[in-house]
């Protein structure tokens, strides 16, 4: 999965952290907060954002394994990261950062999911994280990384994976459509195989009960107004440019719909936390992947149907 710029990350960062369920963070942080340090693998980290939103409801040290498939994400990252922290050591593969309080130990890794997913998370975590991710992978990977995940017992928190809401300031007559054709398009390959798309908080909360975890999730919806107009109309680009890609909508209707300045747009995100059973406890059901793939289709199903 590819094709996202660090000035689209840059552009909608300050958006993703105020977006975040509160309670969620509060949860997450209960859950290691008699931990002097913990170790993090971030999956997709793009630029960071999804560490610089979290590293305060964490330990005071804190040791973060950053992956992604492209290295000038992963440059971006390193170099964004020495802008922001308080104080930073560099060496020519890692980070030492001091930053609120916290000391973030940062180590950064090129790697694709799809193949190297285990590699990926040989750190042996206490937590997995990742943001707006999960709605461009496939529930047969979602199923993957549950299991690894559970294997090794980690925590997994994720925020901000699209769940199909959303809405525009002004309405207009064809926003289902683009929205239905839109929901195809996401649906389609990223990478990843065939895209949960808004199906993905299901696919998750599904999969991580399947393998006995307790799932908690919460709303991240983003609300935008006249402060955000350049990401409302950055969004409203990609947004026109995935449906009409589609074919399935006249030209001259997506162009009417282009031609419309918007000043508003809600676009509704869920956040999830997963702790593993207690260790006392009996082994997890085993994941039973006929089941979650049909949770996944029915949901989708539905979505489909409310549009």
């Amino acid at each position: 999965m590819s094709g996202f710029s660090p000035e689209w990350l840059a552009l909608r960062e300050p958006v993703d952290h105020r977006s975040r369920d509160p309670q969620l963070m509060q949860s997450l942080a209960a859950t290691f907060a008699d931990r002097p340090r913990l170790r993090i693998v971030d999956l997709g980290c793009g630029t960071g954002s999804n560490l610089r939103g979290t590293f305060r409801a964490l330990p005071s040290e804190q040791h973060w394994t950053l992956v992604d498939y492209d290295l000038r994400l992963l440059a971006a990252a390193r170099a964004t990261l020495l802008d922001w922290a308080d104080r930073a050591e560099a060496s020519e593969s890692s980070l030492v950062l001091a930053k609120g309080g916290k000391t973030l130990h940062v180590a950064f890794r090129q790697a694709d999911l799809v193949r190297d997913l285990d590699a990926a998370l040989a750190a042996s975590p206490d937590l997995v994280t990742a943001a707006a991710f999960f709605d461009l992978a496939s529930p047969e990977f979602i199923g993957h990384l549950a299991a690894a995940v559970a294997a090794r017992r980690a925590a997994f928190y994720t925020v901000l994976t699209y769940n199909g809401q959303q809405s525009w300031t002004p309405h207009h007559t064809a926003d289902s459509l683009l929205l239905m054709a839109f929901h195809d398009h996401q649906r389609g390959d990223k990478g990843f195989g065939a895209s949960a798309g808004p199906a993905a908080p299901a696919a998750l909360s599904a999969t991580f009960q399947s393998a006995g975890y307790h799932v908690t999730e919460g709303d991240s919806p983003w609300l935008l107004g006249p402060a955000e107009a350049r990401l409302i109309a950055d969004l409203a680009a990609g947004f026109a440019d995935a449906a009409a890609e589609m074919g399935t909508i006249p030209p001259s209707a997506i162009a009417e719909w282009r031609a419309v300045t918007r000043t508003g747009a809600v676009v509704g995100h869920t956040d999830s936390l997963a702790l593993p059973p207690p260790q006392n406890s009996a082994n997890p059901p085993r994941m039973d992947r006929g089941v979650e793939d049909c949770l996944v289709a029915d949901d989708a199903g539905r979505l489909a149907k409310a549009e």
